[in-house]
């Protein structure tokens, strides 16, 4: 058998303008990214923590997920002990001038009366107005808890705290059962706190 015969392969002569299939194309080699395929090592769009292409990352924290706001745990309520030492404490407040009004009526001196009056008005309004901004008066500030609204746990305002003063009436009209119903209700409400949808709690 010559290296010529039509039979040997080993001797037949390669024609450069059709080569055999696959002869002198490139393969895919390995590590190299095939059409349609993604890269090995590279991470693509729309994988667990790399964001859609467009899409913007939230500073601080995980990319490409927006942070929700925490919400904080409301503080517990006020029992009875701590509410009706912050009463005491308001009560407290008005001694002094109280004890003015009293001196002026007794030793017959009108301006030390009058004076003793305004102090307690005055007193009188100023609470008022800081319970509705705050939630606080000076003896609630002293003893720790504040008035809020149920819903929102903001303070009440001017005009509702006005309010609330008013339905304290409740609390005294039934042999003064409304003052003592923080004991066991559920929420320590008295009934005007009921009435104005109020709560009293610990302060944070």
């Amino acid at each position: 058998m010559s290296f010529g015969s039509p039979n040997n392969p080993y001797g037949q002569p390669q024609n450069p303008q059709n080569p055999p299939s696959g002869y002198g194309q490139p393969q895919p080699g390995y590590g190299q990214p095939q059409q349609g395929q993604p890269g090995y090592g590279y991470p693509q769009q729309g994988q667990q923590g790399i964001p859609p292409q467009g899409y913007p990352q939230q500073p601080g924290g995980y990319p490409g997920y927006p942070q929700q706001p925490g919400y904080g745990a409301q503080p517990p309520y006020a029992n009875w002990g701590w509410r009706f030492l912050g009463t005491v404490v308001d009560v407290l407040v008005f001694v002094v001038p109280y004890i003015l009004v009293a001196i002026g009526a007794a030793q017959d001196i009108p301006a030390l009366a009058i004076v003793g009056y305004l102090i307690v008005i005055g007193l009188a309004i100023w609470q008022l107005i800081m319970e509705g901004r705050t939630g606080q008066t000076i003896g609630k500030k002293a003893v720790g808890i504040r008035l809020v609204k149920e819903a929102t746990g903001q303070p009440l305002g001017v005009g509702m705290a006005f309010v609330r003063r008013i339905a304290h009436f409740l609390d005294s009209v039934a042999c003064y059962l409304g003052w003592l119903w923080p004991l066991w209700d559920a929420k320590k409400q008295t009934f005007a706190d009921k009435v104005c949808s109020s709560i009293v709690i610990r302060s944070q």
